[in-house]
């Protein structure tokens, strides 16, 4: 009875983590879309998204139906399977379809945004983000090669195609570790959260609580914790996700509160600063 009220708490979290992460990819383009401009935000963000949820929806999907990488797991875990559900790779492939979604409003021609914004801070790949992502395809192909050269029929003991697999896998846990931190250092430099959308950081915290949650509870049922250590990218998702939306949280609540910074649009209205009349705002005095 325990096992089986378990076994629904798990399925419960998973399709609601997927449900939070899955939404929490809509209110950036819509305000976007609301502001016609993407300034306040980065490219840096859903680009590397792009390349991280593709990693991450192959190696879910190999995870899920390919019966020689599961035999290959199996082997060396114990005889276990994989603890990657279903809604892993739903929310992979949705989360990567939104992010190309994201990644063309940068494109202000497509959507009617403002041009001018092209040229504020964000609005061009960093080298930084840019040199991850060509890595990130070197390190695949590397790995791919090294495997079919060195090919051993026991996984447990030399390289085997899941090998491959955890690189994609490892792709996804990088992009993960670097990926919040261009928008980090844009708040701060713009003293301000203006343009970046607080409420996919809500959704994000709550998915990443559950999502941890999920693969506890998962590897309980399992009675080996090698279902944790053996799906490294979903814990690595769940916590480093919360640790950093609890830094935006904190950015926009707290260190940055009613702040706008430099960041708005030149088709937005300025803030007034305290005492400040519509006058003066015209003539400029700050």
């Amino acid at each position: 009875m325990a096992a089986s009220f378990l076994h629904l708490v798990s399925s419960i979290f998973g399709w609601v983590y997927t449900l939070c992460w899955s939404l929490s990819f809509y209110p950036q383009p819509i305000l976007n879309l609301r502001r016609r401009s993407t300034t306040g935000t980065t490219i840096d963000f859903p680009a590397i998204n792009v390349v991280g949820f593709l990693a991450y929806f192959i190696s879910n999907t190999a995870f899920i139906y390919s019966p020689q990488i599961r035999k290959q797991y199996a082997e060396r875990h114990h005889g276990l399977m994989p603890t990657v559900q279903i809604n892993d790779m739903a929310f992979a492939a949705h989360a990567l379809l939104t992010s190309l979604v994201t990644i063309s409003q940068f494109v202000p021609g497509l959507w009617g945004f403002d041009k001018k914004g092209r040229k504020g801070p964000g609005a061009r790949l960093s080298t930084g983000i840019l040199t991850i992502i060509i890595g990130s395809f070197l390190g695949v192909g590397i790995m791919a090669i090294n495997v079919a050269a060195r090919h051993d029929p026991d996984p447990k003991t030399g390289w085997a195609w899941i090998d491959l697999i955890y690189t994609f896998s490892y792709v996804k846990l990088l992009i993960t570790l670097v990926k919040y931190m261009p928008q980090v250092l844009t708040n701060y430099r713009n003293k301000s959260t203006h343009g970046w959308s607080i409420h996919q950081i809500i959704l994000d915290f709550v998915g990443g609580l559950l999502s941890i949650g999920q693969l506890g509870i998962d590897s309980y049922l399992q009675g080996d914790w090698a279902g944790i250590t053996g799906n490294p990218v979903k814990l690595a998702l769940g916590n480093i996700s919360v640790f950093f939306d609890i830094i935006f949280m904190i950015q926009h609540y707290w260190v940055y509160r009613g702040k706008r910074g430099t960041a708005f649009s030149e088709n937005e209205e300025a803030p007034l600063l305290d005492g400040q009349t519509n006058g003066e705002q015209s003539n400029g005095s700050s």
